[in-house]
């Protein structure tokens, strides 16, 4: 069935969801103003230890600073780089060994038990014994970050692979089609949308990696500035520090989800 675009019903449905997506955002912009507001004025009338939580103002002011004299920038476009690349690293390689073990069910029975463990594995724990396996500086922050996230990856990827209709398949290899024709032309087409969501997920645990990664052996990026602002008492350092490490995981979450919204209007 068509839907007629020009029709009464179907401008009021793009109206209301509109509508519905406009309150939504006005919400999270009234909560998130509402608790920078709350904890402001809770500072300021001394309700709350401003030596253990800062507040707002001063924050924005350290901000301000830090912004001013180019140190931020440059403690965020080192993280940024490294979460990046741990991200496209952990992504690309978990697909990779994804395709291998639904390539092969033998493969995949040999290594699930192996697998099973590395997940339970604490890689944030194993993080500093890492470091010292691949070297200090961004290629063990990056090593961390790709730990932290391939394994989930593999997992993931594998039981969407595996979970495709056995109907289409068998009807392809009833054409005649090969393995890598069944690959190509129907298990990763029909997991994109799933891979994408993936993507969103390894956005958080390779920020999860890179800022441990970043406390323990880092001069620069945004773990260390709140390292480094714990160790000298500058609450509002690391505050200030887990502010911009919010947005600028939420910015990267942004773009992949406007790739998401591009994909599926094709």
């Amino acid at each position: 069935m068509r839907i007629n675009k020009d029709s009464e019903g179907y401008s009021n449905y793009i109206k209301e969801s509109k509508r519905y997506k406009r309150n939504i955002l006005v919400s999270q912009l009234l909560i998130f103003v509402g608790f920078i507001f709350l904890w402001e004025i809770l500072a300021n009338l001394n309700i709350i230890d401003t030596f253990l939580f800062s507040k707002p103002s001063d924050i924005f002011k350290l901000f301000l600073q830090y912004s001013e004299n180019g140190q931020l920038f440059k403690h965020i476009g080192v993280s940024i780089y490294e979460t990046v690349l741990g991200l496209v690293i952990g992504t690309i390689l978990g697909i990779l060994v994804a395709i291998m073990l639904w390539w092969s069910e033998k493969l995949s029975k040999i290594l699930d038990p192996f697998l099973v463990v590395l997940n339970a594995l604490p890689k944030t724990a194993l993080a500093p014994i890492i470091i010292v396996w691949v070297g200090a500086g961004i290629k063990g922050i990056v090593v961390t970050a790709v730990t932290i996230s391939v394994v989930v990856t593999i997992l993931s990827a594998y039981n969407y692979f595996i979970s495709v209709d056995e109907e289409k398949v068998k009807m392809l290899r009833s054409f005649g089609a090969t393995k890598s024709q069944v690959l190509f032309k129907l298990i990763l087409p029909a997991n994109i949308a799933n891979l994408i969501n993936l993507t969103k997920i390894n956005i958080g645990m390779a920020w999860v990696g890179v800022i441990v990664g970043e406390f323990l052996v880092s001069r620069n990026g945004i773990g260390y500035l709140i390292v480094y602002g714990s160790q000298v008492f500058r609450l509002d350092l690391v505050m200030m520090g887990v502010f911009v490490l919010a947005v600028c995981a939420w910015l990267m979450y942004a773009i992949v989800n406007i790739i998401e919204k591009i994909y599926n209007s094709r």
